[in-house]
């Protein structure tokens, strides 16, 4: 009788983390997007520019690797992949290292400017 007791308290305390796992996500589904402002992203974007701002550049590391340009790119996909570049979903080593030196307000600030660019 007490492995059940045990049983059913353990079962318990999976089902109640779970709900605040679930919850918590749907909580932080529902935070509002923080808002980018495209002239302080202006200012920010220095280590961006040479790869991302020239036409056609490609880079040998690895290897030879086409660089996106993201002019004009919606800004709530470049705050994605930055974020998945500082968490590490997204690997490239330079743009790793960037996105984690980048605050939230920063990833809203840069793709506010890239999107604002034609």
């Amino acid at each position: 009788m007490k492995s059940r007791q045990l049983l059913d308290r353990g079962v318990g305390s999976v089902l109640v983390a779970a709900s605040c796992l679930f919850a918590g996500s749907a909580f932080a589904a529902d935070a509002p997007a923080i808002k980018g402002d495209a002239q302080a992203g202006a200012q920010k974007v220095s280590m961006c520019i040479g790869c991302h701002q020239i036409q056609g550049y490609k880079t040998a590391y690895p290897e030879l690797y086409h660089v996106p340009m993201i002019a004009g790119q919606n800004a709530p996909y470049i705050v994605a992949a930055l974020k998945e570049y500082a968490d590490g979903s997204r690997t490239f080593p330079t743009m790793g290292a960037i996105a984690r030196a980048l605050s939230p307000q920063d990833m809203a600030d840069v793709a506010a400017y890239y999107s604002s660019l034609k």
